[in-house]
């Protein structure tokens, strides 16, 4: 993997900051970060994705492990967005923790 492959995600994560600033209504970020649940309904996605990305893992298909943990890392962004938390804070914790 390059290091240029790893800006897909700060694309991914700059896209729901927009929607954060500039919520649409056709939007699906938007519409877990202005749900009548609140935060949440954010908290309950990422419960839902890591139960499908854990089953995921035992079924041992690694196309669907691939798919359920991106689809459980885009709920991170999105919950991480929402409380303001940088994917650079997350990249120097881990940088700490080499």
């Amino acid at each position: 993997m390059e290091k240029t492959d790893l800006a897909v995600l700060d694309d991914i994560y700059e896209t729901i900051l927009e929607r954060k600033r500039n919520p649409r209504n056709d939007s699906y970020v938007c519409s877990l970060l202005n749900h009548e649940k609140g935060f949440d309904r954010i908290l309950e996605k990422i419960v839902e994705e890591s139960a499908e990305t854990i089953i995921a893992a035992k079924n041992g298909r690694t196309d669907e492990i691939v798919y359920e943990s991106c689809d459980l890392l885009f709920h991170l962004m999105i919950m991480l967005a929402e409380k303001d938390i940088k994917l650079n804070q997350l990249i120097d914790e881990l940088k700490n923790r080499q």
